[in-house]
């Protein structure tokens, strides 16, 4: 079976045919006004069994395309014995069916039929109850869903926002030491021009102090 709806609905009309297919035997059997009892109850189920088969029907339309086919077969079998049933039924009380008796039998199928609109009303609301509910459970399911969905965003979004914070951390450490890399750098800049003059003084003092040493030895007699 295809759903829960269904196996009901199965075990429902089983029910209700292990009830019918009784029928005809009796009808046989009986006389008077126990036939005429035993035909209203017998439109009463018929009409109960009808039911529950459209119920199936409507529950075959959502069911798993792997299930169709065999539920499909189901319910024309069960038609087909339903059918059956019923000839059976009229064969077997022939003397109510007639014009004789037309006015009694007539009354008596219009009873069944109120109570059998009555029960089809029930069905249907019962199987709209259903179908609501499936719908509520549906809804929850997703929501539940969406709520799991949101927490896992707000989950990543809070590590993404630490690995950010992380980062940025890291980029002001990196400022600061490129910062004081910077100044150590001018720092030895002044000091290297520093030291490159000191040098050129010396050099040019020393060029000097030979200049003059080469001249008072050599020029100045």
């Amino acid at each position: 079976m295809s759903s829960e709806e269904f196996e009901k609905l199965h075990e429902i009309y089983g029910s209700l045919y292990d009830e019918l297919k009784l029928m005809p035997e009796r009808l046989l059997r009986s006389h008077g006004e126990e036939k005429k009892s035993l035909l209203r109850t017998f439109d009463v189920r018929k009409g109960e069994a009808e039911e529950v088969l459209q119920g199936m029907e409507e529950e075959l339309r959502d069911a798993p395309p792997a299930y169709r086919n065999s539920m499909r077969t189901k319910l024309r079998l069960y038609r087909r014995d339903l059918a059956k049933l019923q000839r059976d039924a009229k064969n077997s009380a022939p003397s109510l069916s007639d014009a004789g008796g037309g006015g009694i039998y007539s009354s008596q199928n219009q009873q069944s039929t109120r109570e059998q609109s009555q029960r089809a009303l029930l069905l249907q609301g019962s199987q709209s109850l259903n179908n609501a509910t499936e719908s509520i459970q549906r809804s929850q399911r997703l929501a539940a869903e969406a709520e799991n969905v949101g927490s896992d965003i707000i989950q990543e979004l809070g590590e993404q926002r630490e690995q950010l914070d992380r980062s940025r951390d890291r980029l002001v450490n990196a400022g600061e030491n490129l910062s004081r890399t910077r100044k150590i750098l001018r720092s030895m800049s002044r000091r290297l021009a520093t030291n490159k003059l000191l040098l050129a003084v010396i050099i040019l003092m020393e060029t000097a102090i030979l200049g003059a040493v080469v001249y008072l030895k050599f020029f100045r007699r």
